[in-house]
C-alpha cells in the first residue's frame, strides 16, 4: 500500500520539485569606492605619516567579502582617484612611461567599472585618456560627449549578469567641468546635462537590456547651485527623483558621506549613498532578488557606509605595488631649497600671513603680474623652516591647477575681492562678534567649529595695498588704497592679474558674481596660461633660488583693528587650537 501510494503521488512530487526547482534567491553585493584623491598607500606622501583610508584598506575589505559573495560582488569607482596625493602626481606627470599606477591597482582589486571625475579630467587628456586605456574594465561617462561626432567619449554604461540577474550601470559626471577647467585640458569634449542625459538613456537602457537591478553612478553630489548659469554641479538627488527606473544611486564629489532611502516620482524607493572621500569608508550595498523562472519577484536593497580600517592593509596589495610606493617615496624626498621661516596654513584664514603670501610671492614672480589673488587651500598645513623638499609643495599648494594671467579694471578688482570677503567675514556688530563667518550650527559648547562656506574660496589679494572693514556689508568692505609701490590705484585702469585656472575659469563664482564678467567673457581676458601645473613652476622657483624668506607682504589687514585683533584670536582657537 506504502508502494503504491508512492507510485500514486510521485509524478506530483516530482513535479513540485522542478517547480520549486526553479524559485532561487539571489544575493548581490555592491561595493563604491569615490573620490580616492591619490591615496593609494596606507600612508599620506605630504604628511609623512600613517593614513586610515587608501585603496590598500579597501582591498583588504574586498578580499574579504569575496569570500562569501565571490563574483556576485561588484566593485565601482565614482571618479576623483587620479589626484590628491604625489602617488597620483608622480605617475600623472613625472614617470609617464610606466604603466599609471591608479590603473594598475585598479585591475590588481578586479574593479567592475569606473566613472570619470572633475578632478579625473582636470589631469589632461594626455593623463586621463592613458588611465582610460590601460584599465581593464570601462570607466564610464554617459553625459561626456564628443563634439567631432556627437558620440559618448566613453562608454554610457555596462552590463554585468549574475545568477540569472542582469544589472545596468548607468555613469555620469557633473556637467560643470567649463566652469573650473581650462579648455585644453577637456578639448573635443562638452558634458551635457545629468537629468537629460539620464531620461535619454533610460529609455534605451529599459528597451534595450530591461535590467533587473538599475544603477546610477554619479560624480555629482545630492543638491547645488547652478554655475556659469547652465551648469547644474550636484544633481544626483533631481536624477533619483525625477527619472523612474533606479534601485540605486551613488555618488560622489561632494566628500559628504550619506546613506538613505528617497522616493520618486513614481511612488519607488530609491537608495541614496555617498562614500565621502579617501578610501576610509566605501559604500556597502546588498541586494536580495527571488526569482521565478528566470523573472524577479522581489528585491530588497539596503546600503551602510563601512570604514574599511578594522580590515587592516592588505599584505598583498603592499607586496604588488613595492616598487611603486619606493619611487613616490623617492620623488617627493627630493630637496628643493631652504625656508628661512616655518610657515603654517592656519593665520591666512584670520588675517595676513606669511603662507598665503609666499604663494602670491610665487605668482607674481612666475607671471609678471600687477596684483595677484589666491586662497589658502591647505586647513592646517605647516612647512618647517630648513630644507624643503617635494612632499612640502603639496602642503603649500593642493590642486593641480595652472597658473592665468588676466586682464581686469580695477573696479573689477575690487568688486572680485567684495565677493571674496562676504564669503569669508562676518559682519561685526560689535567687538564680542566673530571675525569669519562661522557655521550656524556652531554651539559655545563646542570645542571645534568649522567655516560657513568654502574656503577654498576665501581670496587674498597682493600688489595692492588695502583694508577689510568687517563692519560694514558686502560692497562697502574693501577699501583699495595705491598699489604695493605706492603708485595710485585707479578703478578705470586695466591691470594684469595672476589667478589660478580654477578660479580663472569661473570656479568659485568670485569672477563672475563679484567681478560681474559674463562665464561666457573669462576666457577672452585670459592672456597667458602655464602650459603645466602651478606646482610644478613653484617646484622650479624654489630650486632656482634655494632660499626663501616666508614673510608677511602686509599688503592689507581687517578693520577696525582694535575689533577684529581679538577677534582673529578667539576664532583660531575655535577652529585649529591656536
Amino acid at each position: 500500500m506504502n508502494l503504491k501510494f508512492f507510485f500514486f503521488f510521485s509524478p506530483l512530487f516530482f513535479f513540485s520539485f522542478f517547480l520549486n526547482a526553479q524559485e532561487k534567491e539571489v544575493k548581490l553585493k555592491f561595493v563604491e569606492t569615490s573620490d580616492i584623491h591619490g591615496n593609494y598607500f596606507p600612508y599620506s606622501f605630504i604628511q609623512q605619516k600613517e593614513w586610515v583610508g587608501s585603496l590598500s584598506r579597501v582591498h583588504a575589505m574586498i578580499q574579504s567579502e569575496r569570500k562569501v559573495y565571490k563574483d556576485n560582488l561588484i566593485l565601482l569607482d565614482n571618479g576623483d582617484i587620479l589626484q590628491g596625493q604625489p602617488s597620483s602626481y608622480y605617475y600623472n606627470f613625472i614617470d609617464t612611461v610606466s604603466p599609471h599606477v591608479c590603473s594598475e591597482m585598479m585591475n590588481f582589486m578586479g574593479y567592475n567599472a569606473g566613472n570619470m571625475g572633475n578632478h579625473d579630467v582636470e589631469t589632461g587628456h594626455k593623463v586621463f585618456d592613458r588611465w582610460v586605456d590601460q584599465c581593464h574594465f570601462p570607466i564610464l561617462g554617459a553625459n561626456i560627449i564628443r563634439t567631432s561626432d556627437n558620440n559618448t567619449y566613453l562608454k554610457p554604461y555596462v552590463v554585468f549578469r549574475r545568477d540569472g540577474v542582469k544589472i545596468v550601470v548607468l555613469g555620469m559626471i557633473t556637467p560643470a567641468i567649463p566652469v573650473w577647467l581650462s579648455e585644453n585640458l577637456w578639448s573635443g569634449m562638452r558634458f551635457d546635462d545629468m537629468e537629460e542625459t539620464a531620461r535619454k538613456w533610460m529609455k534605451i537602457i529599459r528597451e534595450k537590456e530591461k535590467p533587473d537591478v538599475m544603477i546610477g553612478l554619479f560624480h555629482s553630489g545630492q543638491e547645488g547651485m547652478v554655475l556659469g548659469d547652465k551648469y547644474k554641479e550636484n544633481a544626483s538627488m533631481s536624477v533619483a527623483c525625477n527619472v523612474p527606473g533606479f534601485d540605486i544611486v551613488m555618488i560622489g564629489h561632494d566628500h559628504i558621506a550619506d546613506c538613505k532611502k528617497v522616493v520618486n516620482v513614481a511612488g519607488d524607493s530609491v537608495l541614496i549613498i555617498d562614500p565621502a572621500n579617501n578610501g576610509v569608508v566605501v559604500a556597502d550595498v546588498d541586494v536580495i532578488l527571488k526569482l521565478k523562472n528566470g523573472k524577479v519577484q522581489s528585491k530588497c536593497v539596503s546600503g551602510s557606509l563601512t570604514k574599511v580600517a578594522k580590515y587592516g592593509v592588505s599584505e598583498e596589495f603592499m607586496s604588488r605595488f613595492a616598487s611603486q610606493y619606493d619611487a613616490v617615496g623617492k620623488f617627493v624626498s627630493k630637496r628643493l631649497g631652504y625656508f628661512s621661516e616655518t610657515v603654517t596654513s592656519w593665520p591666512a584664514y584670520v588675517g595676513p600671513s606669511p603662507f598665503v603670501d609666499l604663494i602670491h610671492q610665487l605668482q607674481l614672480a612666475i607671471s609678471g603680474a600687477d596684483v595677484s589673488f589666491t586662497a589658502p587651500l591647505s586647513f592646517d598645513a605647516e612647512i618647517k623652516k630648513g630644507d624643503v623638499y617635494v612632499s612640502d609643495m603639496f602642503n603649500l599648494y593642493k590642486y593641480e591647477n595652472m597658473l592665468y594671467t588676466m586682464q581686469l579694471s580695477g573696479k573689477e578688482i575690487k568688486d572680485y575681492l567684495e565677493e571674496s570677503y562676504y564669503w569669508w567675514t562676518n559682519q561685526m556688530k560689535s567687538p564680542w562678534d566673530h571675525l569669519v563667518w562661522l557655521n550656524d550650527n556652531f554651539c559655545v559648547n563646542e570645542e571645534r567649529t568649522t567655516f560657513k562656506n568654502f574656503s577654498f574660496n576665501f581670496d587674498s589679494a597682493a600688489g595692492i595695498i588695502y583694508t577689510v572693514d568687517v563692519t560694514q556689508p558686502k560692497g562697502r568692505k574693501i577699501t583699495i588704497v595705491s598699489m604695493a609701490n605706492g603708485a595710485p590705484f585707479r578703478m578705470d585702469h586695466i591691470y594684469k592679474v595672476a589667478l589660478n585656472s580654477y578660479r580663472g575659469n569661473g570656479g568659485g563664482e568670485l569672477l563672475t558674481k563679484g567681478a560681474g564678467i559674463p562665464q561666457n567673457e573669462l576666457k577672452k581676458r585670459i592672456i597667458s596660461s602655464t602650459d603645466k601645473d602651478l606646482r610644478f613652476y613653484m617646484m622650479k622657483y624654489i630650486e632656482k633660488n634655494d632660499t626663501l624668506c616666508p614673510r608677511s607682504l602686509g599688503d592689507w589687514k581687517f578693520i577696525p583693528e582694535e575689533w577684529t585683533v581679538p577677534a582673529a584670536k578667539r576664532d583660531a582657537r575655535l577652529l585649529f587650537s591656536h
